[in-house]
């Protein structure tokens, strides 16, 4: 089995941005784990446990998605629940396009057996989870409020392996797909 999800890689600028942000975070009491700056991507689709013998099946269906670069542009950060924080994370602007990705995305791979998303696709950028909630959080946020984390093209997918560790995720890259 191989725990997998499909992502966009964003640029070592934007991830350095996203990283300075982390820092006034860091000033919260809230008790947060953050995401290693060069791990920090934008998940498409979270796949699960994937049995072996059906990656290659979920690369021939990744291998038919096809859209024109588009560039997205890393604008906010936020939490994914004001009242029930569990994500600080980054909105991402594009006007539609990682949206029209992941519907090709989920029309390709539910054939395979994986279920649909109930929740809406909000594109972001996760930097970190809450693990304990503090008031405090919401003050260093609004000490981001205004800041714009820069822009990139995404010219392409990645199907990636992820292995769970005490330090942390491992990731690992199991296909690439550029347009």
């Amino acid at each position: 089995m191989v725990r997998a999800f499909i992502a966009f890689e964003l640029s070592s600028e934007i991830r350095e941005q996203l990283t300075a942000a982390q820092d006034v975070l860091r000033g919260s009491r809230a008790r947060l784990t953050f995401v290693e700056p060069a791990l920090i991507h934008i998940t498409v689709k979270f796949l699960g446990e994937v049995d072996d013998k059906q990656i290659p099946a979920v690369m021939d269906a990744l291998r038919a998605v096809r859209v024109q670069p588009f560039v997205i542009t890393a604008q906010k950060i936020t939490v994914n629940n004001p009242s029930r924080p569990h994500t600080v994370w980054c909105k991402i602007s594009d006007a539609g396009k990682s949206e029209q990705v992941f519907r090709q995305i989920e029309d390709t791979v539910s054939p395979l057996g994986f279920d649909r998303e109930t929740r809406r696709f909000i594109p972001h950028a996760t930097v970190a989870r809450v693990k304990s909630p503090d008031s405090s959080l919401p003050v260093a946020i609004r000490q981001l409020e205004n800041r714009e984390y820069g822009s990139c093209m995404i010219s392409g997918l990645k199907l990636k392996k992820s292995a769970l560790t005490p330090q942390g995720p491992v990731y690992e890259d199991l296909l690439e797909v550029p347009w």
